[in-house]
């Protein structure tokens, strides 16, 4: 079948990658070999593979190091919720007639990601559907599984180089389940997810049957800079399957296994003899590794296509519309949605706000004081008062200060323990007028209404959830004063979660960061509906104790101007930039009060003026960009 020459072909592929680096490895003398092995150690240092792991997890760090092979009870638990995503895929040529099976997985909403050699086409995608629940229950019986069609002409992406193909689907099964219920694996596309000497797990459809798991059997032996060879058992895995670190990230696409070869170059089969193409069973043959491509490579592949096709950047937009930075395991059981929902509005009691204790300035430390920013004087008379006569809105772990022309924060603070942080469940979504501050500062739901935005959080939804009240202190993100007007686009595509990356990075003595966020308000902003001023920018300051025991700040834009001119979609790169904090301060008006020698980006620039430091700035495509 077709299908079958397109497996051969990739495995041909795989087995001359796989057979050059032996070659090349026998080929070295002892000190290049040295010098190989020194280079690869470089590339994946132990730090940048702990950046992934949870604060404290040390049974994964004696893994790593190879010094243990437990795993924690849980991992069993959360290996059940990575399996929910993965489907089978049934292939069905365009004449209706069955053409083979292949392993998928959800990576986004609506969004599956399998090989582009088990599907190739828009028009082979038509025909075929992806089947969920194709599996045993612990009695051995089998589960009724759902079937959802393929909806290539909304997205539909390949590259038979890397061998990758995303598909939209159906949002209802052909028997009316929500594709919703199976949640989605999220893509990591930095670097540094998996070491050589590291195991991996796959979950697979095999040769189209049940559902199964390969555990401990697979330790990845090589890294290329698209593709990871694992070893494996005389049993090829399933092509269009996620392949799995320790922690449930997925670290690459498996697409093929490699087959052993003798010294002539014929594939051998598992008793040692040459395989006859079309005269012995293509189970017969004897497996050396299997090859699975990087998911950061696939990332990239789309980053350099998004700019010309639509659909492309569509995808990007959902890979990323449930965050991008490294906090594993990325399973996500419930995707949020990606678009705008009926608003329901709420109203808390009166002794919720007791509980408020606000950013803390000593949150880093007493030595570290970091009070909130400070308002230029020609801003003073803009800051909204409160009923009380104050101006500074405490909530749990963050603080607001609103302007009350734009009916907006002027800033955000807000404090992050990464050591306490608790991933609350999402609910259904309540939003909140604040009673201690006139409505008439707080844009409401009229501004929302009927249009393509969204209230953008600006203190994220699960910054502040650490301590006794985490889940109050996630409700209390849902005011209209966290709140800012973002197209639907611009709010579903994330700042790369740099908060997550540096509450991770071992530059982080003590794993807490302080962080601000707001919008830029300019004169010459986007009137919308006769009374809104519309912010086409947004900024971040993030600020935490270097291993030196010095103050660290990192400053960050992000604009939505393209898509506030036509409020409709215009260009789905949206380009985030590190700045220096300098340049936050030009354009918000406000002061920091840090020394200067916490920006990283200031060091790099200094002995320049002034304005030749502000418009330095860095783009950042991955966390692995961020200069700290």
């Amino acid at each position: 079948m077709i299908e079958n020459a397109r497996k051969e072909e990739q495995q041909r592929k795989a087995s001359e990658r796989y057979y050059s680096r032996q070659k090349a490895t026998e080929m070295e003398g002892p000190s290049e070999r040295f010098r190989r092995e020194i280079i690869m150690a470089e590339a994946q240092p132990i730090e940048r593979r702990l950046s992934f792991l949870k604060p404290g997890d040390g049974l994964a760090l004696e893994r790593i190091m190879g010094k243990s092979d437990l795993v924690d009870i849980s991992y069993l638990e959360l290996g059940l919720l990575a399996a929910r995503p993965v489907c089978r895929i049934q292939i069905v040529n365009p004449f209706g007639r069955p053409e083979g099976y292949g392993t998928g997985f959800l990576v986004g909403p609506n969004l599956l990601l399998t090989n582009n050699h088990v599907i190739d086409t828009a028009e082979l995608a038509r025909k075929s559907f992806a089947e969920f629940g194709f599996e045993q229950d612990i009695n051995g019986r089998r589960k009724i599984s759902k079937s959802f069609d393929l909806r290539p002409d909304e997205v539909f992406i390949t590259d038979p180089d890397l061998d990758f193909t995303l598909v939209s689907m159906a949002s209802l099964s052909t028997e009316g389940t929500e594709l919703t219920d199976y949640g989605l694996l999220r893509l990591i596309e930095d670097t540094g997810k998996i070491r050589i000497g590291e195991y991996v797990s796959i979950i697979q459809h095999p040769e189209g049957g049940l559902k199964q798991c390969c555990l401990r059997e697979n330790e990845l032996v090589d890294i290329f800079d698209n593709w990871l060879h694992y070893m494996t058992d005389s049993e090829c895995g399933s092509s269009g399957s996620p392949v799995f670190n320790d922690q449930w990230l997925v670290v690459g696409l498996h697409h093929s296994g490699v087959p052993k070869k003798d010294a002539q170059g014929n594939i051998l089969k598992t008793d040692g003899q040459a395989y006859r193409e079309g005269i012995d069973n293509p189970s017969t043959i004897a497996w050396v590794a299997n090859e699975g491509v990087r998911i950061s490579c696939i990332f990239q592949a789309l980053e350099s296509r998004s700019d010309n096709e639509p659909m492309v950047a569509e995808a990007l937009r959902r890979l990323r519309s449930n965050g991008t930075g490294p906090v594993g395991p990325a399973i996500i059981t419930a995707p949020e949605p990606i678009s705008g929902t009926t608003m329901e509005l709420g109203e808390l009691p009166a002794k919720h706000y007791h509980l408020a204790d606000g950013y803390n300035p000593d949150f880093l430390g007493s030595q570290y004081h970091l009070p909130l920013p400070k308002l230029a004087d020609n801003l003073q008379s803009k800051v909204a008062k409160l009923k009380d006569g104050s101006e500074i809105l405490t909530y749990l772990h963050f603080s607001i200060v609103m302007n009350a022309d734009r009916r907006l924060a002027f800033y955000t603070a807000v404090n992050i323990d990464g050591k306490k942080l608790e991933n609350i469940k999402r609910g259904r979504d309540k939003w909140y007028f604040d009673p201690r501050l006139d409505q008439k500062y707080q844009a409401g739901p009229k501004l929302y209404e009927n249009n393509r935005l969204d209230r953008g959080h600006l203190v994220r939804r699960l910054d502040p959830c650490w301590g006794p009240n985490a889940k109050d202190a996630g409700e209390d993100t849902f005011h209209f004063t966290n709140c800012s007007p973002q197209h639907e686009r611009f709010n579903q595509h994330d700042w790369l979660e740099v908060e997550d990356y540096i509450l991770k990075t071992a530059d982080n003595a003590n794993v807490q960061i302080s962080g601000f966020i707001g919008p830029v308000f300019r004169e010459d902003d986007m009137i919308y509906r006769n009374e809104y001023l519309l912010p086409a920018d947004f900024w971040k300051v993030v600020v935490f104790v270097n291993k030196n025991g010095k103050l660290s700040a990192t400053a960050y834009l992000r604009t939505q101007k393209n898509y506030l001119e036509s409020m409709e979609f215009f260009d789905d790169e949206f380009k985030t930039w590190q700045v220096p904090v300098a340049q936050v301060e030009a354009l918000t008006g406000l002061s920091f009060g840090l020394p200067t020698d916490a920006d990283p980006m200031a060091r790099a620039s200094a002995g320049k003026g002034l304005e030749s430091q502000r418009s330095n700035i860095r783009r950042i495509r991955s966390a692995a960009d961020i200069m700290l």
